[in-house]
């Protein structure tokens, strides 16, 4: 049905892969930011090379699955997985090359200019420097290592997922004890044939190590002259080294070399009898999972590189020749060295929740009206406290709650297993497929199950993705239903840099939905109807749908209509088509949408009314926000759902109203502000492309998130909860794994 709609022709739409490298641009862009301190720079660079690491292993994967299948139904711009995988190729080789542009023409020139030096290569060691490295090297790195050799009866061994790794071209040394050597390589004939793609040729073997991930990536080293700190990366202390390894052999080449594997899990869930053990063991595979991307250093030896791609079975177009060193994402770590103040930002502290006293009990507040909370400008701490006074509390009967991602160290999980210590029923909804949390969520999973808590590993074929807490409580006048719902996890630790939105409510129809929800998750019962909530995947769809049309028939009987919306990623092309059909009414549309974006701004007579606007800063814009102007009687939405197929069709997710008339106003505002951002928004163009909005004369220059940190402690001052500490500067956004 969809295709014969008018408004989902393949030209009206973007490819979702390719848009999502165009949103890793953006974060790059941050590193070429001048008025950012050089640290957070490093940082961003680092993020955008994490970003590409999950892209590979996750995105990448599934469209050479489908080649490989001799899948070819067309994404909704029209490209096969096929042209996708080409067209993929061709940016991010670029985008690599830009990478490193950045790094080489900026980052070290920068680092320098401030004293700090990172050595380029073991070769322009002074003595001093050289003589302090080979004594690091022999005390603490070469315990730490096993070289492997590889030859006619040494297979090729297993190199995991992500790791560093260094390459050798290894050859007998001239005088060595041949006879000795050939005796210890005829042991182990025996027990291997001789490898048919082995580069062996009389003395010429191939050896392999892995940098270990247990020390320092960079090690720090006596500096000279100017320099203040001098830093060299503990891939060229082994390379320097690398002969120490291999007694009686001669290095003739050495180069780092990095792969990305096919991390997707593969889980029958149908005819796994126990999710846990089924995850558990899929797991494992993403250490062995199909090589799809190779890294080396430009340069590389031919015979080396020969070997890598023969062994690892890699294609040509998936070599990616490194100017520079490997894996950048350790450049984050340039932020916890001694000094250099002026080479930060800011730290930012999350200030008290606008809507809460503190100093009251948190149930009764709850009672007295809906609270707003407005993540990291205010702290996360008060859904901890929430959680955690439910544990304490003698009247609390039940806790109920899903937890997608939580921290490591989660005083959430705490206060869950001492709630059921306490002999309250704790009920846990624990999604096991939370891509890369899985191993975490197994582990916190049997730690609630230790404590007594009733743990449910999500339903079969999909993902709970919804964010809500239900308490039972006892009162006087009866039992009474206290609900957090959010559009974040309940993660105490990426609560500091995503930005999210919470409500606490006692109202009597959501507390029926929250238990509605609870009891579908647990025991597949749907209730007759919904009060307030909407939820994914069988009601969703179908409000987002009927709210979009009902503005749309507003516009058509000439009466003012709009819609603004705030979320990560929007490709659904049946929510997409939609909006086209409403733009084409006169509904006017704008979004806020921070990573992919499949839909078109600017075709004539289709989506002219509609603005795309993508914010990246130092938080993780993360919330789901959506206003319908509604004829005047405006109504606000808010959510764990992105506007994608997956949140809609294969994920347990919620929407949920913000009715009370102050906090209407309230989100209205920020989305407002954000639609008023002019520094760290980008605008879409017809194109695809993304540019800085023009600042009109007499207009200031205004960052939303900059805004929001002010505002929040201007309202800590007024209130008198705290003082105002910290400047709105910030830690830096990081991966958001939900992108993927």
């Amino acid at each position: 049905m969809a295709e014969k709609n008018i408004y989902c022709k393949p030209e009206y739409f973007y490819n979702r892969e390719l848009s999502w490298i165009s949103f890793n641009y953006r974060v790059l862009s941050e590193v070429q930011d001048k008025n950012r301190p050089l640290f957070d720079r490093m940082s961003f660079l680092a993020i955008t090379a994490s970003n590409l690491d999950e892209f590979f292993m996750i995105r990448v994967a599934s469209l050479k699955d489908m080649v490989q299948v001799n899948y070819t139904k067309k994404d909704i711009a029209g490209m096969t997985p096929l042209e996708q995988l080409a067209a993929i190729n061709i940016q991010t080789h670029q985008f690599v090359k830009d990478q490193y542009n950045i790094y080489n023409s900026e980052v070290i020139p920068g680092l320098l200019d401030n004293g700090i030096k990172i050595i380029s290569y073991y070769e322009d060691l002074n003595e001093d420097q050289s003589a302090y490295i080979d004594e690091f090297f022999q005390s603490e790195v070469l315990p730490v290592l096993t070289p492997m050799a590889v030859d006619s009866s040494r297979p090729f061994p297993l190199i995991r997922n992500k790791t560093l790794n260094i390459g050798a071209v290894i050859k007998v040394k001239t005088g060595s004890d041949k006879n000795n050597n050939a005796q210890f390589r005829e042991l182990y004939m025996s027990h291997y044939n001789k490898k048919k793609n082995s580069i062996d040729t009389g003395d010429i073997d191939f050896a392999t190590v892995q940098v270990p991930s247990v020390l320092p990536r960079f090690v720090e080293i006596p500096s000279s002259g100017n320099i203040q700190k001098t830093f060299i990366l503990l891939e060229q202390i082994i390379e320097k080294n690398i002969e120490k390894l291999f007694i009686n052999y001669e290095v003739l080449a050495a180069f780092p070399y990095r792969i990305m594997r096919n991390a997707d899990l593969d889980i029958e869930e149908d005819e796994a009898a126990d999710l846990l053990m089924e995850i558990e063991r899929q797991l494992k595979k993403r250490q062995r999972g199909e090589a799809i991307r190779l890294e080396v250093e430009d340069g590389i030896d031919k015979r080396l590189l020969k070997t890598l791609k023969n062994e690892l079975q890699v294609n040509e177009e998936d070599i990616f020749k490194i100017n520079g060193p490997l894996d950048l994402t350790f450049l984050s770590k340039f932020d916890k060295i001694d000094g250099f103040s002026s080479l930060r930002k800011n730290s930012y502290t999350p200030q008290p929740a606008k809507y809460l006293d503190g100093n009251s009990n948190l149930f009764e507040q709850i009672r007295e009206h809906d609270i707003l909370l407005h993540h990291p400008y205010e702290t996360f701490e008060p859904v901890v406290n929430f959680v955690r006074q439910a544990s304490k509390d003698p009247d609390v009967l039940a806790i109920k709650q899903t937890l997608y991602r939580v921290s490591s160290n989660s005083p959430i999980i705490a206060s869950l297993a001492a709630a059921a210590e306490n002999g309250k029923q704790v009920t846990v909804l624990v999604e096991l497929k939370a891509r890369f949390d899985e191993e975490n969520n197994i582990i916190w999973a049997r730690k609630l199950e230790q404590a007594g808590c009733h743990v449910i590993y999500g339903l079969v074929g999909l993902k709970t993705h919804s964010k809500i807490t239900l308490v039972v409580r006892k009162e006087e006048d009866g039992i009474r239903r206290y609900v957090h719902l959010g559009t974040g996890n309940y993660n105490d630790s990426t609560a500091k840099i995503y930005t999210d939105m919470g409500l606490l409510t006692c109202q009597k129809a959501i507390g029926a939905d929250a238990t509605a929800v609870f009891n579908m998750l647990s025991g597949y019962s749907e209730p007759a109807f919904w009060n307030k909530l909407a939820i994914a995947p069988i009601w969703l769809r179908d409000r987002f749908i009927s709210l979009i049309k009902r503005e749309t028939e507003f516009a058509k009987s000439g009466k003012k209509a709009f819609i603004k919306a705030k979320m990560n990623s929007l490709c659904d092309q049946g929510i997409i088509a939609a909006l086209y059909e409403a733009s084409a009414a006169g509904v006017k549309i704008n979004l806020v949408i921070r990573g992919i974006c499949c839909l078109k701004t600017g075709i004539p007579g289709i989506s002219k009314n509609i603005t795309v606007r993508s914010i990246v800063g130092n938080f993780l814009e993360h919330s789901r926000i959506f206003y319908f102007h509604n004829n005047g009687f405006e109504e606000v939405f808010m959510g764990s759902a992105d506007w994608m197929p997956r949140n809609l069709d294969k994920r347990v997710e919620i929407l949920f109203p913000v009715e009370d008339e102050e906090l209407k106003k309230e989100v209205i505002h920020i989305l407002d502000i954000q639609l008023k951002d002019n520094t760290k928004a980008r605008i879409m163009q017809p194109d695809g492309s993304y540019i800085i909005p023009d600042i009109e004369p007499g207009t200031e220059k205004l960052c939303a998130q900059d805004y929001f940190c002010k505002e929040a402690m201007a309202a800590a001052r007024t209130e008198k909860k705290l003082p105002e500490t910290g400047t709105p500067c910030f830690e830096p956004l990081t991966s958001d794994m939900e992108e993927f």
